[in-house]
C-alpha cells in the first residue's frame, strides 16, 4: 500500500520560556535560560537548588476548579498545549469526523507530584490508610491522553509511550506512523512532565545526573562545554497536530512542516549511561533517515538530545560523526536543553516543535552557555554557541536518548506541494 504523507498542522506550549508557541519559540532564539532557583518547595538541603520550572502558567485558563483537583500537573501541562495546539490547527470544527482521530501522548513518569503528595500525607498519619479515590488516575502516565480525548472527544487511538526522555519523540513517531498507515487523519500528540519537587531532585541527585552549579542557575546546562556537569530539571508540555496531506489540505489547514521520517533503536548497555561509542544513537539516525528516504547532506539542523552530561553529549556526536561523514561538520547542531533544561519523557515534544519552527522560520536556536567547547569535541562541528543562526532549514533531525537505552529520532522537512 502506499503511504499518506503526514504534515504539522497545529502546535501548543507551556513551557519554562513561555506559556504559548510564539512566547516559547521568541525566547528560545533569543537564548533566555529558563533556569533559576527552585520555588515549588525548600531546596535548601539538596546538592541541586534549582530547575527549569514553568512561569505564570495558569491551568485555570484551561480548566475549572474542580477539574484542576482531579489532575496532577501533568495532565494540566499537557491539556492546556493540546488546547492550544487542536486550536491552532482549526480542529475543533464540527465538521471534523471525530472517529477519525487520536491522541499519542508521552510521559517518562506520569503523576509524580500525585504520588508523592499522597505517600508523603499516609507516611505522617497514624498508619490507616486513608488515600484519595483519585490517587490512581492521577497519577497514571496514560491518563492525560485519556484526558485530552475526552476533552475534545477524540475517539481514534488512544495510548501513552513511555520510553524515559524518549516518551515523546516515540509518540511522534506513532502518530506518524499510524496516520500514514491509513489508521487516522489527524493525531494530537506530544508530551508532558511535572517532575519538579522533592522525589524528583532527589532521586536525580542521588543517580550524580544533574548540575549543582547553584551559584549560577541560568549558565549551569551548558552542552559541549569542557565545565559542564550534569542536566537541569525541567516540567511543561508541548503539542503538535500532525495530520494526513488530503485531509490538511480538504480543509484548507496551514502546513507548517511535513513529517519525513522516524527511528528507533536500543544501546542495549546499561541503564543509565549511553554506549560509549554511540552505537544506539548511530543506529536510531541511521534508520530515520533511512524511513525519510534522505541523505545525509540533506538535513540541515540537529536538534540533539544535549543534555550537558559529561558522558552523553561525547557519545552522540561520535555518532553524528559516524552517520553524516565529513557533512558533520556542515549541518547546524544546537541543544536546546540549554535554555529548556531537559523535561524528560516531554523533551522530545518540545525539541520537535523547536526542529519545527526551525524548518519553517529558517532560524537555528543557539547553544547558550558554550564558552569553553569540550577538548574532546573535534572543533570543526557547528554547535551554533551563544547566538541563533539564521539559514535556510530544509530539514531538521531530532534525537532523544532514555534511560534504559531507549533512543528516538524524528526528522521534519519543508512541506512541498
Amino acid at each position: 500500500m502506499a503511504l499518506k504523507r503526514v504534515v504539522v498542522t497545529g502546535m501548543g506550549a507551556v513551557t519554562p520560556l513561555g506559556n504559548n508557541v510564539q512566547d516559547f519559540w521568541n525566547n528560545l532564539i533569543n537564548g533566555v535560560s529558563g533556569a533559576a532557583e527552585i520555588t515549588r518547595f525548600d531546596a535548601s538541603k539538596f546538592k541541586t537548588r534549582f530547575a527549569c520550572e514553568l512561569k505564570g502558567f495558569s491551568p485555570e485558563m484551561y480548566l475549572d476548579k474542580k477539574e484542576i483537583r482531579k489532575l496532577d500537573a501533568f495532565s494540566q501541562y499537557g491539556i492546556a498545549a493540546s488546547v492550544q495546539a487542536v486550536e491552532h490547527a482549526g480542529l475543533n470544527s464540527e465538521s471534523i469526523d471525530k472517529d477519525e482521530i487520536g491522541v499519542i501522548w508521552g510521559s517518562g513518569i506520569g503523576g509524580l507530584d500525585t504520588f508523592q503528595a499522597e505517600t508523603f500525607a499516609y507516611a505522617k498519619g497514624d498508619g490507616t490508610p486513608r488515600f484519595s479515590p483519585f490517587f490512581i488516575p492521577k497519577m497514571i502516565a496514560d491518563i492525560c491522553c485519556g484526558h485530552i480525548s475526552m476533552r475534545f472527544g477524540f475517539r481514534g487511538p488512544n495510548f501513552t509511550t513511555v520510553s524515559a526522555c524518549a516518551s515523546s519523540t516515540h509518540a511522534v513517531i506513532d502518530a506518524f506512523n499510524y496516520i500514514r498507515l491509513g489508521k487516522a487523519k489527524a493525531i494530537v500528540t506530544g508530551g508532558s512532565e511535572a517532575p519538579i519537587n522533592e522525589s524528583g531532585v532527589g532521586g536525580f541527585n542521588a543517580a550524580q545526573a544533574m548540575s549543582t552549579r547553584n551559584d549560577s542557575p541560568k549558565t549551569a546546562s551548558r552542552p559541549y562545554d569542557k565545565d559542564r556537569d550534569g542536566f537541569v530539571l525541567g516540567e511543561g508540555a508541548a503539542c503538535l497536530v500532525l495530520e494526513e496531506l488530503e485531509h490538511a489540505l480538504s480543509r484548507g489547514a496551514k502546513i507548517y512542516a511535513e513529517v519525513a521520517g522516524g527511528g528507533m533503536s536500543a544501546d542495549a548497555y546499561h541503564i543509565t549511561a549511553p554506549h560509549p561509542d554511540g552505537l544506539g544513537a548511530y543506529l536510531v539516525m541511521k534508520r530515520a533517515l533511512q524511513d525519510g528516504n534522505l541523505k545525509p547532506e540533506e538535513i540541515s539542523y540537529i536538534n540533539t538530545h544535549g543534555t550537558s552530561t559529561p558522558l552523553g553529549d561525547i557519545a552522540e556526536l561520535k555518532a553524528i560523526e559516524k552517520v553524516f561523514g565529513e557533512h558533520a561538520y556542515k549541518v547546524q547542531i544546537s541543544s536546546t536543553k540549554s535554555m529548556t533544561g531537559h523535561l524528560l519523557g516531554a523533551a522530545g515534544a518540545i525539541e520537535a516543535l523547536a526542529s519545527v519552527l526551525a524548518v519553517y522560520h529558517d532560524v537555528v536556536p543557539p547553544t547558550i552557555n558554550l564558552e569553553n567547547p569540550d577538548p574532546e569535541i573535534n572543533p570543526s562541528f557547528k554547535l551554533t554557541p551563544i547566538q541563533k543562526v539564521e539559514m535556510q532549514v530544509n530539514a531538521a533531525l531530532s534525537n532523544t536518548f532514555g534511560f534504559g537505552g531507549h533512543n528516538a529520532c524524528i526528522i521534519f522537512k519543508k512541506f512541498k506541494a
